[in-house]
């Protein structure tokens, strides 16, 4: 069974998200751990999380994760920005912890001219004052296209981050579609050899989750912009040989593209039927 599931706002409480992904046909959805573009985070609701377990439970989700905000970097040049970061990766681990939520994504961040290595360093000591090594949930770096001064655009540079954090078995990977083919590994006409790739490097065991996205941008071009399945440069076809690979079918894909619910709605009933289809 494929697992699939949207990006969904839980501004109006947790069991108005999962609702929400049961009625536009998925059994997973992602959310942001707290404010994406500020630093704010609610306390929870007793009856609102009592419901949403109950959901959950009820249409047997997979896998659910949550993504840390887009105004955390912890690879930031700036001591404050630095601070703040470590700061919300420490809480926002402990509160999805909390709720039972397998995983967290993030951003590994962008070292603003301060260089790769100082980043890296930055990053996985903020790993380690964050991760006990106690929790349930697994904290995964998300792969990135290579804009600008982006860390973790490379199996490379993604597995130098893991090897410094103590507790990395609470460590994973997001891989993000549109991200990949951006930093120049051709998922399109070659994906059997990127997985080696990242078999060779990481460790396909470290990769738990998938974000599902199209790229507006071509191959290589280092360019974060995400387009609806089958409308961008990776293709419908490259996209269903993605998800029903061998290596990969057992994973949650979770969609990022610019739609709407009644959109990503119509995404995951083409998806499943193709499938379908081709099974």
């Amino acid at each position: 069974m494929i697992v699939i599931g949207p990006h969904v706002s839980i501004a109006k409480g947790f069991a108005k998200a999962a609702e929400t992904a049961v009625n536009i046909g998925a059994n997973t959805f992602q959310f942001f751990s707290r404010n994406p573009r500020g630093g704010n985070a609610k306390s929870f609701d007793e009856k609102d999380i009592m419901k949403f377990q109950q959901i959950r439970k009820d249409n047997k989700f997979g896998p659910l994760l949550a993504h840390a905000p887009y105004t955390m970097n912890l690879a930031g040049a700036k001591e404050e920005v630095y601070e703040f970061g470590r700061m919300v990766i420490k809480e926002d681990i402990q509160r999805m912890d909390s709720l039972g939520i397998e995983y967290m994504c993030f951003h590994p961040g962008s070292h603003v001219g301060s260089g790769v290595d100082t980043g890296i360093d930055k990053i996985a000591n903020a790993l380690n004052e964050a991760i006990t090594g106690n929790e349930n949930i697994v904290v995964l770096l998300e792969t990135m296209s290579g804009k600008g001064t982006e860390i973790g655009f490379s199996f490379d540079q993604v597995k130098a981050i893991i090897d410094k954090v103590e507790h990395n078995e609470r460590l994973g990977v997001c891989l993000d579609t549109c991200h990949v083919f951006s930093a120049g590994y051709d998922i399109v006409n070659d994906l059997d050899s990127v997985l080696d790739d990242f078999d060779n490097i990481i460790g396909l065991d470290k990769l738990k989750a998938v974000h599902l996205n199209d790229s507006m941008m071509p191959f290589g071009a280092k360019k974060d912009r995400h387009a609806c399945i089958g409308e961008g440069e990776i293709g419908l076809d490259a996209i269903i040989r993605f998800i029903t690979h061998p290596k990969l079918r057992h994973l949650p894909f979770f969609l990022e593209t610019p739609l709407e619910d009644e959109g990503h709605k119509r995404e995951i009933e083409m998806i499943k039927d193709i499938i379908k289809q081709i099974q």
